[in-house]
């Protein structure tokens, strides 16, 4: 198989095109080109072959996923292997919708944990200062960093991932079903194993959306998101209308329809109760 530098930058160049409808500029020979076609080609998986991931494997993912930044090196993200089969069962009873959680191969659970520094300062006597909403927001950003982490590694291995954030749909179920103790919270699941199928990439919206220099701007923000819907509809069409037993059906349903009416209903109004049940402060 040819794997000169140039065959990999046009690798690159085709996914990110397919990604984001739009031409890039890969510069010739650029260093890492192997890991950013990774990046560009990334695709979650959630149907996976009959094999067991190698435990030592598994342990050498958690190496390189908590080899992630962490903030003022605080270190407040944990991982849950969920091993026991009914324990595992447990969890997905709570997420109908979503088998592979039970089917996959390997379940993780990555946490937010707050509560180490506590303890750290009560061994060494020294007030926890600190008690308000940043500290949340940075356990769960330390956790989101390991997890994506862990995916990095993992797809490099040829392993697939599926991220499970509706983990969170039932917070306290799940909470004791692991055992969290106060300060530390789900944050998101991983299913993980060996791909069954290639998986497809996702189109994204366009980086003229999403990336802003100097200052924030919406300029031709509703006609460029008109014109994702249309190129996300030409290459993955959604099989049903969302909710459709309270919206009337529309002749062209596309990704911003599918994201108004998904947010059209309340979801997971009582987190902030769970983590305010967990210890944290959230003023």
């Amino acid at each position: 198989m040819h794997t000169s530098s140039s065959h990999r930058q046009t690798g690159i160049d085709e996914l990110l095109a397919e990604r984001f409808g739009s031409a890039f500029s890969v510069p010739p020979d650029i260093p890492g080109a192997d890991e950013l076609a990774r990046m560009a080609g990334h695709r979650s998986h959630r149907r996976y072959a009959a094999r067991a991931v190698d435990r030592e494997l598994l342990r050498l993912l958690f190496g390189c996923a908590f080899s992630a930044p962490s903030k003022s090196d605080l270190q407040q993200a944990d991982v849950i292997h969920v091993e026991e089969r009914p324990r595992l069962k447990a969890i997905a009873d709570l997420i109908p919708d979503m088998p592979w959680i039970n089917d996959a191969p390997v379940f993780l659970v990555f946490c937010g944990n707050n509560r180490r520094l506590r303890l750290i300062g009560e061994w060494r006597g020294k007030p926890f200062a600190n008690d308000h909403l940043d500290h949340f927001m940075n356990a769960a950003v330390d956790a989101g960093l390991v997890m994506m982490n862990f995916i990095r590694a993992a797809t490099a291995v040829g392993l697939g991932t599926c991220p499970i954030s509706a983990v969170r749909n039932r917070p306290g179920e799940v909470s004791r079903l692991l055992e969290l103790p106060d300060w530390v919270f789900p944050v998101a699941g991983l299913c993980v194993g060996y791909p069954a199928e290639s998986g497809r990439i996702s189109a994204r919206l366009p980086l003229a959306v999403t990336v802003h220099t100097d200052r924030y701007s919406e300029s031709d923000v509703r006609q460029r998101i008109d014109a994702y819907d249309r190129r996300r509809h030409a290459l993955q069409p959604y099989r049903r209308q969302r909710y459709a037993d309270r919206y009337a059906d529309v002749g062209f349903y596309g990704w911003s329809e599918e994201k108004a009416r998904h947010y059209s209903l309340p979801e997971r109004q009582d987190f902030g109760e769970f983590i305010r049940k967990q210890g944290f402060n959230l003023a």
